[in-house]
């Protein structure tokens, strides 16, 4: 990844690139996809694109869409228990306006804050493969290449946080993965958090306490 120019007071770019609604990039996916869109052809079923404005401080990257979040609704984390939990984060540390219903027309608004995934299609057991990761890459590049106002990434699970390390051209194994640690790469901050799957929260990986302390150590990056 090149050093990033961009400063505050630049204009807005053009909104990044996102994947086309029939991408064929990754066979599996593509294939998964095609399942889904016969079985259910009135869900979304398409690459997810990135929510949230272009003059963000934050991108938080996940994994991929889950089938009965995202790939149904076609916002990412909606309909889901994840996002249940990330949108009443973000609502109540200030990052989000208007109220959740886990649908992507219940008028909720991001503020400052943009959500994107590491993997755009819905994989097969929410699982991607790594050429999949790989693939999808690229698009993560132009999130970060084209917020102009970026302070920093959180990075939901260590896929998450890997793929975002290879974005900026590091090893993962300069950048370790772990809940609330910060790295500095490429002149912003990343942060870590593991996923706010329902996995994780009923077995007690993570509370919501602790989901909220990973933004309470953001608020004083993205007042800078």
């Amino acid at each position: 990844m090149t050093k990033r120019t961009h400063r505050p007071t630049d204009p807005v770019p053009a909104l990044p690139r996102q994947p086309p609604h029939d991408c064929t990039l990754c066979p599996r996916l593509a294939a998964f996809r095609a399942e889904q869109q016969a079985d259910f052809p009135d869900w979304f079923n398409a690459p997810v694109p990135s929510f949230g404005p272009a003059d963000a401080r934050l991108l938080i990257a996940g994994l991929a869409p889950g089938l009965k979040g995202a790939n149904r609704t076609g916002r990412p984390f909606t309909g889901d228990y994840a996002g249940d939990l990330l949108y009443k984060t973000l609502l109540d540390h200030g990052l989000a306006t208007g109220t959740y219903a886990a649908r992507p027309d219940d008028g909720l608004e991001l503020i400052g804050c943009r959500i994107t995934n590491a993997v755009r299609c819905l994989p097969p057991q929410n699982k991607p493969v790594g050429a999949e990761i790989t693939a999808c890459r690229p698009f993560l590049l132009s999130e970060i290449e084209t917020l102009p106002n970026l302070r920093a990434i959180l990075a939901l699970g260590r896929i998450a946080h890997e793929s975002v390390v290879r974005t900026f051209g590091e090893r993962p194994s300069r950048f370790a993965f772990g809940h609330c640690t910060q790295h500095a790469i490429g002149g912003i901050t990343l942060i870590d958090s593991y996923h706010c799957s329902r996995y994780n929260t009923q077995t007690g990986r993570l509370t919501e306490a602790m989901f909220g302390q990973v933004f309470k150590d953001l608020a004083p990056i993205l007042a800078a």
